[in-house]
């Protein structure tokens, strides 16, 4: 008699196929895959949806909003206690005592408001949350981001206000090539004598990794496709929906 085959289970199949492809980029260009960081961004999913995911081994996840982070991440931490939890979606200023609480890093500092408020919070907190700086690579006014031209005073300020800098963080322009992007991000990195780049997600990572990403912020090519999100007001500037993982 013979026994029929368990498939084996989705979440750890599109996991494994990840990280293959991560393997298969570093080892272009000589690296490890095991100095890539892989970050699930779990935004919009909820916890049933990401279990499996922490079952087939993933223990870093990165969401886009303060609020939905608090309302699935604390009972899942109870769950898994070694869970590393990154903030990758733009952050408000107002926001900035509630994500020092929460989160492990934060990759969206991009503006002189917001890092005296994660300034402050951190000192109130006693503690210091790693940061990315996040860049405007593509000049896109619709973009949250700091201006290239910005971007050393901005990391300088930082590092006066005792936040720990970590690297840079880009979303490039969305329907183009993206490598120029991820080289500009990486020789700005290295001008600043910072060692980490946040950038590349589920469509050009493996591209990222080619180009010396270090983070790296994959949500579909885990999880699946999402909801279509609500579209922005126009005009509405900053406050304009923005994708920081995918």
């Amino acid at each position: 008699m013979t026994t029929a085959s368990i498939p084996a289970d989705p979440a750890a199949q599109r996991l494994a196929a990840v990280r293959d492809a991560m393997s298969r980029a570093a080892r272009l260009t000589d690296r490890s895959a095991d100095d890539i960081r892989l970050i699930a961004v779990s935004k919009t999913h909820d916890a049933d949806a990401i279990r499996p995911l922490i079952g087939a081994g993933q223990r870093v996840f990165g969401e886009n909003r303060v609020q939905e982070s608090q309302q699935k991440w604390p009972a899942l931490r109870e769950e898994q206690g070694d869970i590393e939890l990154h903030l990758v979606g733009q952050l408000q200023s107002n926001k900035a005592a509630e994500a020092v609480a929460l989160f492990d890093v934060i990759h969206g500092l991009d503006r002189p408001s917001l890092l005296t408020a994660l300034a402050r919070a951190m000192d109130g907190a006693g503690r210091r949350v790693p940061c990315f700086i996040q860049v405007n690579i593509g000049a896109e006014e619709q973009k949250g981001g700091c201006p290239i031209a910005d971007t050393p005073a901005l990391i300088a300020a930082a590092r006066d206000a005792d936040i720990p800098i970590l690297g840079l963080m880009c979303v490039p322009p969305a329907d183009v090539e993206p490598a120029p992007f991820f080289a500009l991000l990486a020789k700005m990195a290295r001008e600043e004598g910072l060692g980490r780049l946040s950038m590349g997600m589920s469509g050009d990572y493996e591209t990222a990794i080619m180009l010396g990403a270090t983070d790296i912020r994959v949500g579909t090519a885990l999880f699946g496709e999402r909801p279509a999100p609500a579209r922005p007001v126009p005009g509405s500037g900053r406050g304009m929906i923005r994708n920081s993982g995918g």
